[in-house]
C-alpha cells in the first residue's frame, strides 16, 4: 500500500484535523469567546488523539477486517490512549491549576513582604498549561468523531 493511498493513516490525519479545528467553533458557541488559538493547542472538546486512535482502528478495520491481528493491535492502543487522555493527562492539567495558584498566591506575598526587584523577571515566567487532558466526554465524542470521518472517508 502506497503512502498516499494508505487509508488509515489518512483517516487518522484528517479527523486530528478535523478535531482541532471544530474545536473553535464549538468554544465560541460554548463561551461566546473566539480563540483561533485551540486549533493548536492539546485537551478541549473533542478529543483529537481520541478521534485519530478511532478513525485508525476504524480504517483498519475497514481495510484489513476485524479479526485481523493489526487490527487488534490497534484497538488495543486506543483504548490506552483514551484511558490515557482521561487519566495521566487530565491529573497532570489539575496538578498544573493548583500550581500555578500556588505561584502566583506566592508571589502576592512575596511582594507585599517586600519590594522585589526582578519584576522583569517574575513577568516572563509562564504558567504551567493546565489544559493537557480531557473529561471523559470529550474523549467519548472524539472516538466517535473518529469513528464516523473514517466510515464518511472510506464512503467517499
Amino acid at each position: 500500500m502506497s503512502l498516499f493511498t494508505n487509508f488509515p493513516l489518512w483517516a487518522a490525519l484528517i479527523a486530528i484535523a478535523f478535531a482541532q479545528i471544530i474545536k473553535i467553533p464549538i468554544h465560541l458557541i460554548a463561551t461566546k469567546e473566539f480563540k483561533p488559538s485551540l486549533a493548536f493547542s492539546t485537551g478541549g472538546m473533542p478529543s483529537s488523539h481520541s478521534a485519530a486512535v478511532a478513525a485508525l482502528t476504524t480504517g483498519i478495520g475497514i481495510m484489513e477486517n476485524v479479526t485481523s491481528t493489526v487490527f487488534a493491535v490497534s484497538c488495543v492502543f486506543s483504548i490506552i490512549t483514551m484511558f490515557d487522555a482521561t487519566g495521566v493527562r487530565r491529573q497532570a492539567g489539575e496538578h498544573a491549576i493548583v500550581l500555578n495558584q500556588m505561584r502566583k498566591d506566592f508571589l502576592y506575598f512575596v511582594e507585599g513582604a517586600k519590594d522585589w526587584k526582578k519584576k522583569a523577571e517574575y513577568e516572563k515566567r509562564k504558567d504551567l498549561k493546565e489544559l493537557l487532558g480531557h473529561q471523559p466526554i470529550e474523549v467519548f465524542f472524539g472516538g466517535l468523531t473518529g469513528i464516523c470521518i473514517a466510515f464518511i472517508l472510506y464512503l467517499l
